[in-house]
């Protein structure tokens, strides 16, 4: 595998002096769905800036148009599990530990060579994890799980371990274990974190980590969108599209 997460640097944006700055849950494609929701809670793409915890892509009907929201100058992302599985298969290296086609990655299949080169280095080019100065503090946003409880051991991490499940670095996009043994240790060195991955009915607070992915890219979900100056969660209208439903297993 060729190290495409070589810069372990966590990129840090600094303080917005004249908008808002949001997180939002998993997209999974549904990218019509997530505009929607930033209608309804008045984005204003001249002064805010969104922030995603990742999955882009996948079982929705819009992953295609994941570049077009990459090249928005308000929008950041981290990498999720579904966006490695897409950008490992895309370029020709399969992710071996799981089946991508099973977990709604057929939409590859439909792009040219040219296509599917240039989305699976835009992809892999995404960090694990990032920082978003407040006035209140730095808050950090990745995808599945922080491996740590001081923020600052991310900064050290060995990102070569991505290409298995159970690694520390792994951990970061696949393990769902602080939310499901509600674990509450805060992570020193850092105001909050943010994650998705595991898809639940409302936001989910343990100590100091926000779970935010509540299933806007499903029929009965909505968007999350957690304001990172004050906290507290914007809940976004319901979507009409339909994302093909996972099982629980690698979600």
């Amino acid at each position: 595998m060729n190290d495409k997460f070589k810069n372990i640097a966590i990129p840090r944006f600094s303080l917005n002096l004249v908008g808002r700055d949001f997180a939002v849950g998993d997209i999974h494609g549904c990218f019509r769905a997530l505009q929607k929701g930033m209608d309804a809670i008045g984005f204003d793409p001249a002064v805010d800036r969104l922030f995603s915890v990742g999955d882009l892509v996948d079982r929705g009907p819009e992953s295609h148009q994941v570049l077009a929201w990459l090249d928005q100058p308000w929008f950041h992302a981290v990498c999720g599990n579904h966006d490695l599985m897409a950008w490992r298969r895309a370029l020709g290296e399969p992710f071996q530990e799981v089946d991508h086609l099973f977990h709604g990655g057929e939409w590859l299949d439909d792009l040219s060579s040219d296509e599917l080169n240039r989305i699976g280095k835009r992809l892999a080019a995404l960090p694990i994890a990032l920082e978003v100065k407040t006035s209140a503090g730095i808050v950090g946003l990745m995808h599945a799980d922080c491996p740590f409880d001081d923020w600052q051991h991310m900064h050290g991490i060995d990102l070569k371990g991505l290409a298995k499940m159970g690694s520390t670095a792994g951990r970061c996009l696949w393990s769902a274990d602080r939310h499901d043994y509600r674990y509450t240790g805060i992570v020193k060195n850092i105001l909050a974190v943010v994650h998705g991955h595991r898809t639940i009915s409302a936001m989910m607070k343990l100590g100091n980590v926000f779970f935010i992915d509540t299933g806007g890219w499903t029929r009965t979900g909505h968007f999350t969108f957690l304001n990172l100056q004050t906290l507290k969660p914007l809940r976004g209208p319901g979507t009409e599209i339909s994302a093909v439903i996972p099982s629980r297993r690698n979600r």
